[in-house]
């Protein structure tokens, strides 16, 4: 079995930290690391502060790694409000996305499934995230829902708020025939013009 661990905080040797993940493969080899590269630094109404910036130096590159699903583009939690990441990612290649999370209950109950579907249907791919459960030491309510969405943008699995293991069928050929009926990856340009403001 193949495990996409993390994330994790790890010291870096300029003494921050990185908020780290691992793909390892079955024989135990580390075949990737990503730094997250987007640090959510946020003000709630509900008196809730997040300053991850404060601790922790954002990641500098997007990572695609092959695995026995394909091309497996990798991103951590905040990540994933972020196309741009995700354009990268199925740019070089990626044919799964991997999405570890910890989102709070309030942003999760109102963006999780919707921007996790969007990544997968836009990119075209199977996306996989794996999100935290429960109240935590520091106070802290998480969502839940560990998903994995096809690339049409159905929901294959569901965790909801339970803890636990859950498996769903990654079929390749849903991959190739979504991308035959909608073959947007092949339209996308690259916008460097500039823009013109009526």
């Amino acid at each position: 079995m193949w495990v996409h661990l993390g994330s994790l905080a790890l010291r870096r040797p300029d003494g921050r930290l990185a908020n780290r993940s691992f793909v390892i493969d079955s024989i135990g080899n580390i075949r990737a690391r990503y730094d997250k590269m987007h640090l959510f630094d946020v003000d709630l109404p509900n008196g809730e502060s997040w300053r991850e910036s404060a601790t922790y130096a954002a990641g500098e590159r997007p990572v695609v790694v092959g695995s026995p699903l394909g091309p497996l583009g990798l991103s951590i939690c905040y990540d994933m409000r972020f196309p741009d990441l995700y354009r990268a990612l199925t740019d070089a290649g990626a044919q799964v996305l991997s999405v570890p999370a910890s989102f709070t209950r309030p942003t999760g109950a109102a963006h999780w499934h919707i921007l996790l579907r969007a990544r997968a249907i836009e990119a075209g791919v199977h996306l996989v995230a794996a999100a935290q459960t429960g109240v935590h030491e520091d106070g802290r309510a998480t969502y839940g829902h560990s998903l994995v969405v096809d690339p049409w943008g159905e929901i294959l699995l569901d965790m909801g708020e339970a803890p636990g293991i859950g498996y769903a069928e990654v079929e390749p050929e849903k991959l190739r025939a979504v991308r035959g009926r909608v073959p947007a990856l092949q339209h996308r340009r690259v916008v460097n013009a500039p823009i013109v403001i009526a």
